[in-house]
């Protein structure tokens, strides 16, 4: 078969659809107990979905679907595939049925009942995170994390990590996508790797000794703590000039961000030339990570994030009529699966915009025909939970602050916080926006700039905008005490929804 990366629009959409076909028919229908029954009730049968167009015949599945409540707390686990011998016997295809069989003459019943447990049985959890709700669990089987580590070792590959790499993992430890997903991506690499748990863990100074000890090639982690951890060993002039790569994931990277990160590097010995800084794009329920197509830090543009077409179908539509929108247009992401155990979603919709939408022509950087994803991604679903509508009347993209502040060349630190005017439940809403400024900056006219730039990004002009030395912005994110730090903070009172 042709690599996954290398074969024509044509013989992906052949092999999407037999994959498809196969996967319905014979793993969702018959062990999934919420798919089973949606099935039956929309009087759908598992061979009327015969190629990726045919998904249009299904429902879409929400968060609101598989979140775990008090009413239902149990409810993710409909969605994991749990077969047994009966449905085995009932529903497996002929060849199935054979090659346990076959195995089961040859090697005797524990060695097939230890294969099935390898391909279905869960031995692996990761946790959605959620304001509003409670975590939702998404399980792995043995067989699931083949496809994690191989998905781990194309971002890797993708992200020019070669076997004689030494990597320094600082995502923060915790049983989500982002930590497990770099641990597994380097054991399928070969390459060395110091998995730290981030600075809650090991802690930001002994990080920065191990990666100029360690003479460390790459470093991964989240864009806002890689900038903070870089941000303290600049100011200690310490020696990085072995790091050729800075790999991010969980939030967006914006361009300025980028820059920032590589001006640190140069101070600290790096070969600007020689530098990558590429982002990835993740969800929990889609089980793995993408990265954008590796590009040096001359050029401005993104060739999008590569897709993995034989593990996964990816749809764009118009979010508000849910119909498929043409190649490259902007819509929100659709994910299904294609080759996975464990926890599975159909048609699960992200509430992720890709303004660029999907496009399948030849990558001009790579030459990969794997499909890609436009890399300008709103991550509404990051801030949804917020149930913000308005903020003082107005309908504000929480989004618009990432890329505003993070890149700005006069801004180290910085935190949003939404309040109630004196902390009266029914009093109008505020926006206080905190902030630490580079040394030697006119306050004044940074407060005159930022005012002016977020007034005409979210329509709103923020009502307080406080100047914090750096020790203090960093407490109140929780740099180094939180799993992700509190960059938007919702500090209206919860004695009431906010309106």
């Amino acid at each position: 078969m042709t690599a996954w990366d290398k074969m024509s629009r044509q013989e992906i959409k052949k092999m999407q659809d037999k994959k498809l076909r196969d996967f319905i028919r014979y793993q969702v229908y018959p062990y999934s107990p919420y798919y089973h029954r949606l099935f039956d009730e929309k009087k759908i049968k598992p061979e009327d979905i015969k190629t990726t167009d045919d998904l249009r015949r299904l429902p879409f599945t929400s968060k609101a679907d598989i979140a775990p409540s008090a009413e239902s707390p149990l409810r993710s686990r409909e969605f994991i595939l749990q077969p047994d011998l009966e449905k085995i016997k009932k529903f497996a295809s002929k060849k199935t049925l054979l090659k346990l069989l076959f195995q089961k003459i040859i090697f005797g019943e524990d060695e097939v009942r230890k294969r099935l447990e390898w391909e279905y049985r869960p031995v692996h959890i990761h946790f959605t995170t959620g304001r509003t709700a409670m975590p939702t669990p998404f399980l792995y089987s043995q067989r699931d994390l083949e496809n994690l580590k191989e998905a781990g070792r194309r971002v890797l590959a993708l992200g020019r990590t070669t076997p004689d790499a030494i990597g320094v993992n600082i995502f923060p430890y915790a049983p989500h996508l982002a930590f497990w997903q770099t641990f597994f991506g380097n054991l399928a690499v070969g390459a060395t790797a110091l998995h730290t748990g981030g600075g809650k863990i090991l802690g930001t100074q002994n990080i920065i000794n191990a990666i100029e000890q360690m003479k460390a090639t790459g470093i991964l982690g989240i864009p806002g703590y890689v900038y903070h951890l870089l941000r303290e060993a600049a100011s200690q002039k310490r020696d990085f000039s072995s790091v050729e790569r800075i790999l991010t994931g969980g939030e967006r990277m914006s361009e300025g961000l980028r820059q920032k990160i590589k001006e640190l590097l140069v101070q600290m010995g790096v070969n600007p030339d020689n530098l990558l800084v590429g982002s990835s794009y993740a969800f929990t329920e889609g089980r793995l990570a993408w990265i954008e197509c590796a590009r040096g830090m001359k050029e401005k543009r993104s060739y999008g994030y590569h897709l993995y077409p034989d593990l996964e179908f990816i749809e764009i539509i118009n979010p508000k009529t849910g119909e498929r929108v043409g190649e490259k247009e902007e819509g929100e992401i659709v994910y299904t699966p294609l080759d996975w155990r464990g926890t599975v979603v159909l048609r699960y919709r992200t509430g992720d915009i890709a303004v660029g939408g999907i496009t399948y022509e030849l990558c001009p950087n790579c030459g990969r025909t794997a499909p890609r994803i436009s890399a300008e991604i709103k991550r509404s679903s990051e801030y949804k939970e917020f149930n913000l509508t308005k903020i003082k009347g107005t309908l504000v993209d929480l989004n618009a602050f990432f890329p505003l502040l993070m890149g700005h060349p006069e801004v180290v630190e910085w935190q949003v916080e939404i309040r109630k005017k004196d902390n009266d439940p029914f009093g109008l809403d505020e926006l206080w926006l905190y902030v630490t400024a580079k040394e030697g900056v006119d306050q004044e006219n940074l407060r005159k700039d930022l005012e002016k730039k977020i007034l005409a990004q979210t329509e709103i002009a923020p009502n307080k905008i406080v100047f914090l030395p750096l020790g203090e912005t960093l407490n109140k994110l929780a740099m180094e005490t939180s799993l992700k730090e509190l960059r938007i903070v919702d500090a209206r009172p919860k004695t009431e929804s906010p309106q």
